[in-house]
């Protein structure tokens, strides 16, 4: 029999001694990527770093650690399960985690250091402990009631969290817990960012503290008027009528106001934000000093951005800094205000790259800080004392996010001083002043390898090393490793298009292979990066695909030029890149032009319907999964950022959906659902499978009961990946025979000739 089987596997051109990945495998403890650190956090004096967990037993129950940087010891600080071993969730938290894609992990989900260093926040099916960290089996419950976004105050002076969509602090001198507000109820929500400002926005508080602590800014925003959604959501074995606040496209927005508050005597002060209401409220941060408040107003159609200042004292207000578009105005992080001198770093894209700019607290713009033809991605930390700051940025390389110091003074913009060392993919967390700082890194054939480091980019020490050894996870599956190749495209208008390539395990170059292409496409989104993951596509390709991935037009990381082709009209560049790079597959020696394949998830979902709409005589099948359909279905701030709005242009809503181009829809398709989504809504599908049963058109359907958009959980994932996996099977493994007269597809004029099977 052992005979018998290798000499299937060797046929079939796939490893024989390497054991190989099973989507069982991929779903189940320990973690593949082994032991990777969540959440890394400084504390504020430098001496520790704390960071979340899964357990050796469930990789989704998290517990805090603590990696201590005077003697490089490491200890768990507080067990989720000792802590609170029945944990509860409410329906409120659990809305909040799929915001942040938290959606699927229990326990410790977050924390907070306290100013000193010495305590920290951690919120628990919905109490609040305070947790020493020198004496952590001693954890105080500070607050309980099913609280939401705890924060500690600045100088450690309260503990601040919404109930009931009401702001409350505790003082932790006196235990004594006071109410702020009192009017949230119903429509009226205090100290919480709308769905929206969650889901798009990267909103994840509605409260600010002043860094005194003499005030809190808080957004008020009433969704009366935002129209009701009534939807079912179907589990398994009950039907829940759900009413939810959604503002589709065109539709109207919550109304939102700002205020301040006092957090001693809770008096309430109101910021006037002007006579345009429907607008909105990006984010409010102060000056170090605590004397201005700042906050960002986004227009409705999102081609300006302002920032603007409110003097504390008086409520008197300007506006620093204007950002406009002919397009849309991204939103960007929060201004950072320096110390020692009344000025603010500033990251826009008016140059047509992301860049950092340092203005006056007049909003006069003083010098670029990074210049040229390419784009940062975050500002990491400040060193005002040594005149430098740390950013990380793809200027090295697109597929790259590497790690970079340069002068404040703008004389290094264009020259930034790498700081990482390998190639790959970093991502780093600084303490306040830059004196250091954690840095994950991986590539695609290294697990990530958390370390901490010097300012210059040298070692201090490794926080988990996660070496490649014999007791590594993914040990017995490293011979069977698929390399992954990448390259560049050319778009129609001459722009680079990046993919990453992964040829079957055993490849054999005479041979021809089917393709699997996962494709997500949309803004906000890069899927072609060096760093480790997709393990799903790493077991594609020992099961004998060629594994491809694209970059299309309107992707993230890139210059605007790149991604505002997409405006107005969503779907056409998009897919028009993506018949590019599977037209180049089809001309490679190795690929089989008959058995390509398209799956995609969320954008990626519209995208695959999009592609089997234009390219059914390229595309042999395609696995749609939580598809957008319509875009007047999704959420305001999205859709109308890159189309406006419905009722001012409805012709490029019509082109964007799928529904306009079903007829072009001949290839097998797979469209799977969950049945209680509340992001990209079941809607989305019914109306699908309405439009395809009512044109006789055959499909294969998957919905899952009580699942959300990510259809989270390893029972989820397990059925989700395997069905994904059985339907390619099905289509692709085999050459397909040709088609009859009868039943071939109608030949598409514009599509370049085939190269022979």
């Amino acid at each position: 029999m052992r005979i018998l089987l290798f000499l299937s596997l060797a046929l079939a051109g796939l490893p024989t001694f390497a054991d190989r990945l099973t989507i069982e495998r991929l779903h189940s403890d320990p973690e593949l990527s082994g032991a990777s650190p969540r959440n890394l956090q400084l504390s504020p004096d430098g001496a520790r770093v704390g960071f979340l967990r899964g357990r050796a037993d469930d990789q989704f129950q998290l517990d805090l650690w603590e990696f201590n940087v005077r003697d490089n010891s490491m200890r768990r600080l507080v067990d989720s399960r000792a802590l609170q071993p029945h944990e509860q969730v409410s329906d409120v938290e659990q809305a909040r985690r799929e915001r942040e894609r938290k959606a699927g992990l229990h326990g410790i989900v977050d924390y907070s250091w306290s100013p000193d260093g010495q305590q920290l926040l951690v919120p628990l099916g919905g109490e609040l402990y305070l947790v020493d960290a020198a004496r952590p089996e001693h954890a105080r419950r500070v607050a309980s009631g099913n609280v939401l976004d705890p924060q500690i105050s600045p100088k450690g002076h309260y503990v601040s969290f919404v109930r009931q969509q009401n702001l409350y602090v505790c003082d932790l001198a006196s235990g004594q817990e006071r109410q702020l507000t009192r009017d949230g109820g119903a429509t009226i929500h205090n100290a919480e960012a709308e769905f929206v400002a969650q889901e798009e926005m990267d909103q994840r508080s509605g409260y600010w503290w002043a860094p005194d602590d003499s005030a809190i800014a808080f957004k008020r925003f009433d969704e009366a008027q935002v129209p009701l959604a009534r939807r079912v959501e179907i589990y398994a074995s009950r039907t829940d009528l759900v009413e939810q606040r959604y503002p589709g496209a065109g539709d109207p927005n919550v109304l939102v106001t700002l205020a301040l508050v006092a957090p001693e005597s809770g008096a309430t002060r109101q910021v006037d934000l002007g006579s345009e209401q429907d607008i909105y409220l990006v984010r409010a941060d102060w000056s170090a000093d605590s004397r201005t408040l700042t906050y960002q107003r986004q227009s409705r159609d999102q081609h300006r951005l302002q920032l603007m200042a409110v003097d504390a004292a008086t409520l008197a207000q300007r506006t620093l800094l204007t950002e406009t578009a002919d397009t849309w105005v991204n939103v960007q992080q929060a201004p950072h205000f320096l110390k020692q001198r009344n000025a603010l770093l500033w990251v826009s894209e008016r140059s047509g790259h992301k860049h950092l700019y340092l203005f006056d607290l007049d909003g006069r713009l003083l010098h670029p800080v990074t210049r040229g033809d390419w784009g940062i991605d975050q500002l990491l930390a400040v060193d005002e004392q040594a005149g430098r700051v740390y950013l990380s940025a793809n200027r090295d390389a697109v597929i790259d996010q590497q790690i970079y110091a340069l002068a404040l003074d703008g004389s290094s913009a264009e020259r930034p001083q790498r700081v990482s060392q390998a190639d790959g993919w970093h991502e780093a967390k600084f303490s306040g002043h830059g004196e250091l700082y954690v840095d994950t890194w991986s590539d695609t054939d290294t697990p990530p390898q958390v370390s901490l480091r010097r300012p210059d980019g040298s070692l201090l020490a490794w926080i988990e090393h996660n070496e490649m050894n014999s007791r590594h996870p993914y040990a017995p599956y490293r011979a069977s490793h698929v390399a992954t190749e990448f390259g560049t495209l050319q778009a129609e208008d001459g722009q680079s298009l990046y993919y990453a390539l992964k040829k079957p395990a055993g490849f054999d170059p005479h041979r021809r292979y089917p393709v699997f292409l996962s494709v997500y496409g949309g803004p906000g989104s890069q899927q072609v990066q060096r760093k480790w993951g997709g393990l799903f596509d790493q077991y594609m390709a020992q099961q004998g695909y060629v594994v491809f991935r694209l970059d299309n037009r309107g992707s993230y990381r890139r210059e605007r030029r790149f991604t505002d082709v997409i405006y107005q009209e969503l779907g056409k560049h998009e897919v028009a890149d993506q018949l590019t790079g599977i037209d180049w597959l089809a001309r490679q020696r190795f690929v089989d032009p008959q058995r390509i394949g398209v799956f995609g998830w969320s954008y990626g979902g519209f995208m695959t319907l999009r592609l089997l709409e234009a390219g059914s005589s390229r595309i042999a099948a395609g696995a749609s999964v939580a598809p957008v359909t319509d875009w007047q279905l999704y959420d305001t701030h999205y859709s109308e950022q890159y189309l406006g709005r419905p009722q001012d242009n409805p012709e490029g809503y019509r082109q964007s959906g799928v529904f306009a181009h079903l007829d072009g829809l001949r290839s097998p398709l797979l469209l799977m659902h969950g049945m209680a989504d509340d992001n990209v809504l079941f809607t989305n599908s019914t109306r699908l499978i309405d439009a395809l049963a009512s044109g006789g058109v055959m499909f294969d359907l998957m919905t899952y009961p009580g699942a959300k958009h990510g259809i989270s959980g390893p029972a989820g994932q397990k059925h989700v990946y395997r069905t994904i996996e059985r339907f390619f099977a099905q289509h692709l493994k085999q050459p397909a025979p040709l088609p009859s007269a009868a039943t071939a597809p109608v030949p598409d004029p514009a599509a370049p000739a085939q190269p022979p099977a």
